[in-house]
């Protein structure tokens, strides 16, 4: 799979398909390209598609620093003049969104239209910060194993985890967790947990968005979705139900119908 030297990272990424139009995939903490293969093999027909993992996340290179949001949204940004992209469809989720974000609003010359899932604009709320940080220092210091199952609740509604016909999946996910590189995750990590809020620059995205929650998210709640759709100019809000923080892995079909429609009206 290609490499390619943007912004002092070696950022790894997929490109398929052979449409005219570009979607680029932006994953969300913990993740990497593969939170997105099924809307990849729904898409590739119709669009061209790049996918990339993250600095320190995936087969992206752990690097010294650069784990702000802000850092990242840069990479992103050069690698889509890198590869002459042009003007994309930019889909993020959770983290992957908080870059979406920012690219839409301070260079819309470079996006076309925003899919957004299980986002917010707003700081890691303060209830959230101590956990998290918890979880990281056994994850980096004890290995993944010890907190895999806490990670899990928190991803995944309960919906798809009770689900006894898809306990295959369970263990494919729960093997991608363990598979992150200690010290990258724990720098994408604190990154996620430290970052600033972006709320009073969405005034700024005119691109036409599509904001997507799971109604079991837990993660970022229904009600971060609603607080960022009526900030958002024009914007759509769709619940994606039996699904929580991950709705790409749990409930793809509803996820790739919404994106089909909402791509055809843009």
């Amino acid at each position: 799979m290609p490499k390619i030297q943007v912004n002092d990272v070696n950022l790894h990424y997929e490109d398929t398909g052979q449409g005219e139009e570009c979607i680029v995939f932006s994953h969300g903490l913990l993740w990497s390209t593969r939170l997105f293969d099924n809307q990849v093999n729904a898409l590739k027909d119709t669009y061209r598609i790049v996918a990339f993992d993250h600095r320190g996340q995936g087969q992206t290179e752990v690097t010294e620093a650069g784990y702000d949001m802000d850092t990242l949204s840069e990479d992103a940004i050069q690698l889509i003049e890198s590869l002459n992209l042009g003007r994309v469809h930019f889909v993020g989720l959770s983290m992957g969104g908080f870059v979406g974000m920012r690219i839409a609003a301070r260079r819309p010359d470079l996006i076309k239209s925003l899919v957004l899932l299980e986002t917010s604009p707003d700081p890691e709320p303060q209830e959230n910060v101590g956990k998290y940080k918890l979880l990281n220092l056994i994850a980096r210091w004890l290995g993944f194993s010890l907190v895999t199952s806490s990670i899990m609740q928190i991803m995944f509604s309960q919906s798809w985890l009770n689900d006894s016909l898809r306990t295959e999946e369970h263990q494919y996910w729960r093997q991608q967790l363990q598979n992150n590189h200690r010290i990258g995750i724990t720098r994408a990590v604190t990154g996620v947990v430290n970052r600033n809020g972006i709320y009073d620059e969405l005034e700024h995205i005119i691109a036409p968005t599509l904001i997507m929650v799971g109604e079991e998210d837990v993660a970022t709640t229904p009600e971060k979705a609603e607080r960022l759709h009526q900030a958002i100019d024009g914007s759509r809000l769709v619940h994606i139900p039996r699904a929580g923080h991950t709705s790409t892995v749990e409930n793809p079909e509803v996820v790739n119908q919404e994106i089909v429609k909402f791509l055809s009206n843009v």
